[in-house]
């Protein structure tokens, strides 16, 4: 749950993600079906469509369910996304940053503007938040994999350019155009990762207090309950004891 370690609240809960499985695989589906038409299909000539599979494969999604995204690019059907990327503030001074593929710009819009302002947040636009963030590579391990000192050799050795380590498993970041090489090298020393990524890293979190952390998660879950919405990132921190009185 958020809370427990830094990098998880820069990213939405993973919880509220596996509850809803088969809007995750949706979201996957249309990643896959974009990257496989932005490129060649072939996910080993393909970097996006590569960290797409992955992605896909690392949340145990079906092989015929990732083959079928690939095969849906190739069919040439009518279905074009096109990648949106929506700012705002959420409560207590948070910034947001909302990735989105969609297929009704209108739709998506509202969708998002709704959100923020029924949540106690509004939406700027875009380039109002993105200066206090990073564009990096990011790259997660289950803490299983080994020790602190292991994977900080095998990070150093691919070119990684910095490790969060914590109970809860390793964040291993990268500059953005190296993702997909830091990635491959890290997989022949540590084996597949459970998630690689492009992230929005910001650079000074803010503290969320119990009142203001609450609205910001219900804000979160409505962005992430979208179909249209891919990825929701923010520069919020919660601590362990809100996130138990939230819980609680």
């Amino acid at each position: 749950m958020a809370g427990h370690s830094k990098f998880k609240n820069i990213m939405h809960r993973k919880g509220a993600q596996d509850k809803k499985r088969s809007n995750l695989f949706s979201k996957l589906s249309r990643e896959i079906t974009v990257a496989a038409k932005m490129g060649t299909p072939d996910p080993d000539m393909n970097p996006r469509l590569r960290l797409a599979v992955n992605t896909a494969k690392a949340q145990s999604m079906p092989k015929d369910n990732i083959q079928r995204a690939i095969d849906k690019a190739t069919a040439g059907d009518d279905e074009n996304y096109e990648e949106v990327r929506y700012e705002g503030y959420g409560p207590g001074g948070s910034a947001i940053i909302v990735e989105t593929l969609t297929d009704n710009r209108n739709r998506t819009a509202t969708a998002v503007r709704t959100a923020f302002s029924k949540h106690g947040g509004n939406l700027g636009t875009e380039g109002s938040v993105q200066h206090g963030f990073e564009r990096l590579g990011l790259i997660e391990y289950p803490a299983a994999v080994g020790d602190e000192d292991k994977v900080l050799e095998a990070a150093m050795e691919a070119g990684a350019e910095d490790i969060e380590s914590s109970d809860d498993g390793h964040t291993i970041w990268t500059a953005a155009d190296d993702l997909h090489q830091v990635a491959a090298d890290l997989e022949k020393a540590l084996g597949e990762a459970e998630t690689v990524k492009l992230a929005w890293k910001p650079n000074i979190t803010v503290d969320m207090d119990e009142k203001n952390a609450s609205t910001l998660l219900k804000l979160i879950d409505v962005l992430d309950d979208d179909d249209d919405v891919q990825t929701v990132w923010g520069n919020y921190e919660i601590s362990d004891d809100v996130m138990e009185k939230l819980e609680g």
